[in-house]
């Protein structure tokens, strides 16, 4: 019976061990910082990125991961990093920084300029398996060899020449509590302690100790001493980050110190070793005393076996703990962007897969940017929130790189919770007059009809209903504008002229360009689409701009950049994507129109905190009873849609001007430095027309302004002079006191 139990053991320590040993969680990074000669990073804020990166202050810069601040100048030793397209190893730089940002890197080993170096990523998340077990593998010839020694001095001196049970290590922990009137040296053997650790719970009984020496011995007879010890290295449980078990030492060196375990000196290895006792007895930084004490200890004890000299245990001794404080769990940083790069991987991988290969996800997320944005989040909702009838306001931003459409930042809500509803991705809101730049885009795609000087009506209009009803959609002003241009129509956002325009182009038309614009949700064909009254997730409306910000080319969003498995492989590339969706000539004019709605529509208040030269581009939309407030707008290096509501639909007293633009000012001020520069296609011609008549300006007259046309449709006869610009449009005096002239108000059926 015996031996048909021992055969037992064998066949479970044999198939666990030479198996699957760990199921290692993915880890997701941010987009590295790439630095630069002119690279618009204060001195200040790239010691708080080092910080994030938990480098070590260090004037000796004895180890990469270190860095050294000396007035304008930073010193720093870079860590070796294997990223998705190339290995970078580590280098010892200065950067000299001046008020707008660096002015020179150096390398100090070739003393020569260095054109460009790429800092290792912040890691912003992990997906764990169902047991919330994390680590980092290492190998036995990378590890430390103090870490070794500490571990042989303090837990099985005699680990290279006992079977995995050792009788005399038994009697000598026995002797040395004894002595020491404590639990001070335990009996176990590291094979045991791996036993322990690998295949046993923490039930305390004769049966299980048992059990353990049979499996240790038999640990023994089947593997070598290092590929236990090497297994022991990765295996043991070392603390404790939430409701995630850390485990293995190269993990417990990133969790206590910051810093990769070939990186860290003699004291710092030693504290390591020290927790191998009890992980919650010396944890640094809840008992700092009694983990200096155990520490020392282990120091002492290296200098017992010859390891270190009495002079290297003392300057060790000397040192503080200097363990970092306890940051946030990377697996709770930004869970708004984590959730939706969880759903792009989905799209590829399987749920194990993410959750126990090891893979390392490469992603788009600019921390500097996502930081910003829940700063400026948390503050503008709570000055909004402290005028009349305005509260439990909600939000979801998103923040794109114009050029190529990566996600730079996302917010899903006001809370920063795991777990939570995802407005940026789920909140199916309407969308009101974000639609309407859609209407003038498929028009516009008419240039023998539709140009942007057409004169359009802006009057009452009935719109008969198939089941009988009439639609009569009014403007926010429940004004009419009379025969006005189309670029003003869009520009002051009228809803009468805005619906006259999409019932001759057609709801099904407009419904076809939204989706040639990378809207792939289905949407009714109602005429008060034109208006806005479909519902859209900020994530969408965000794609939909993406094609306008990129001048009629569509480019995916995306926000994961490579996928690489745990040995280093690259598995998957997302690289960049683009295809004409829509006219880009059509496009540039829609694009020129939506700048009149910055300067003189009603996105005019960015301008209080922008150049007036800058060229922003974006457009307000307000939806019944002013239940949500949107913005969408670029500049030359960012787009970012912004929306504001509550999730019991209640109305938020807030138009898209004076809730969702605030938001998008505060923040685009704070992370933009790149103007908009409108290239027009070829066949887009400047035209001097009078904004009065929609035909060529009469020299005579004194009178006109430069307006694009695509190539043969602009006007080819002259203006009479007289005719009165006030009556055809409306002065700007009278619109600069309207609370958010014409935003979308249907009544939709």
């Amino acid at each position: 019976m015996f031996f048909i139990y021992l055969g037992y053991l064998d066949y479970n320590v044999r198939k666990q061990f030479e198996g699957k040993r760990w199921a290692i969680p993915a880890r997701v990074y941010a987009s590295p910082v790439e630095l630069y000669s002119g690279y618009g990073i204060s001195a200040a804020n790239f010691e708080a990125l080092l910080k994030m990166l938990h480098y070590r202050l260090d004037a000796d810069l004895s180890a990469e991961g270190t860095y050294f601040k000396n007035g304008s100048q930073i010193s720093v030793k870079t860590r070796d990093f294997a990223f998705w397209d190339q290995h970078q190893p580590g280098m010892l730089v200065q950067l000299d920084f001046i008020d707008e940002g660096i002015l020179s890197i150096t390398d100090l080993t070739k003393s020569e300029d260095v054109a460009i170096i790429r800092m290792d990523p912040v890691q912003i998340g992990s997906f764990y398996p169902t047991i919330q077990e994390d680590r980092v593998l290492i190998k036995l010839e990378d590890a430390p060899d103090t870490l070794i020694k500490g571990l042989l001095a303090s837990e099985d001196r005699d680990f290279y020449q006992h079977f995995g049970v050792s009788v005399r290590g038994i009697a000598r922990a026995m002797w040395t509590n004894v002595r020491a009137r404590g639990m001070v040296q335990g009996g176990s053997t590291i094979t045991q302690q791996l036993v322990k650790n690998f295949y046993l719970t923490n039930k305390r009984s004769l049966s299980r100790k048992v059990k353990e020496a049979l499996m240790a011995l038999i640990l023994e007879y089947h593997y070598t001493k290092n590929e236990i010890l090497e297994a022991y290295l990765n295996e043991i449980y070392l603390g404790q980050n939430g409701g995630s078990s850390v485990h293995g030492f190269g993990l417990a060196s990133e969790f206590y110190f910051g810093s990769t375990l070939k990186d860290l000196p003699l004291e710092q290895v030693a504290s390591l070793v020290a927790l191998v006792r009890g992980p919650s007895e010396y944890d640094p930084r809840r008992y700092p005393d009694r983990a200096l004490q155990r520490r020392n200890l282990v120091l002492n004890q290296m200098v017992m076996e010859g390891y270190i000299t009495l002079d290297q245990a003392a300057e060790a001794i000397a040192k503080p703990l200097s363990v970092i404080p306890r940051t946030q769990r990377s697996s709770n940083r930004y869970p708004g962007f984590l959730d939706l790069v969880k759903r792009q991987l989905r799209q590829d991988y399987r749920e194990e897969d993410l959750t126990s290969q090891g893979l390392r996800i490469f992603t788009t997320l600019d921390t500097q940017v996502q930081d910003t944005l829940e700063k400026t989040v948390a503050v503008k909702l709570s000055q909004l929130e402290k005028l009349p009838r305005v509260n439990n306001l909600e939000t979801a931003v998103i923040v794109t790189r114009r050029d190529s459409g990566e996600i730079a930042a996302l917010t899903s809500g006001r809370e920063n919770l795991a777990g939570g509803f995802n407005r940026a991705l789920d909140a199916v809101r309407p969308i009101g007059s974000l639609i309407k730049p859609v209407v003038y885009l498929t028009a516009l795609e008419y240039p023998n009809k539709y140009t942007i000087t057409t004169k359009v009506s802006d009057t009452p209009i009935v719109v008969k209903g198939q089941n009988g009803t009439d639609w009569i959609p009014q403007n926010y002003d429940h004004k009419m504008h009379g025969n006005i241009g189309l670029h003003t129509a869009l520009a002051k956002s009228y809803n009468l002229a805005t619906v006259r325009i999409g019932m001759d182009v057609g709801v099904a038309r407009t419904a076809k360009t939204l989706k040639s614009m990378g809207v792939t949700r289905a949407v009714d064909l109602y005429p008060s689409l034109l208006l806005g009254a479909s519902s859209l997730t900020p994530i969408e409306v965000t794609q939909m701009y993406q094609t306008l910000a990129g001048d009629g080319f569509s480019t995916p969003i995306k926000g994961i950049r490579a996928v690489v498995a745990a040995d280093g492989k690259r598995l998957q590339s997302y690289p960049f994507i683009v295809r004409q969706a829509v006219d880009p000539s059509a496009t540039y004019i829609v694009n020129t129109i939506l700048q009149e709605v910055m300067h003189e529509g009603t996105g005019r208040s960015a301008y209080s905190s922008f150049p007036q030269d800058y060229g922003l581009v974006g457009k307000t939309g307000t939806t019944n009873d002013a239940k949500d407030s949107w913005f969408a707008g670029y500049t030359g290096d960012y787009l970012s849609v912004v929306w504001i509501g509550r999730d019991d639909n209640k109305p938020v007293s807030l138009t898209g001007a004076t809730g969702a633009l605030q938001v998008w000012t505060a923040l685009m001020r704070q992370i933009s430095t790149q103007p908009v520069n409108l290239i027009p296609p070829d066949n887009i011609t400047m035209a001097q027309v009078d904004p009065a008549s929609g035909l060529l300006a009469n020299k005579d007259c004194g009178s006109g302004k430069q307006y694009p046309y695509i190539a043969g449709s602009a006007p080819t006869n002259y203006s009479a002079c007289g005719e009165s610009v006030f009556e055809q449009d409306k002065s700007w005096f009278e619109d600069f006191f309207r609370d958010e002239p014409n935003q979308n108000e249907p009544e939709t059926q």
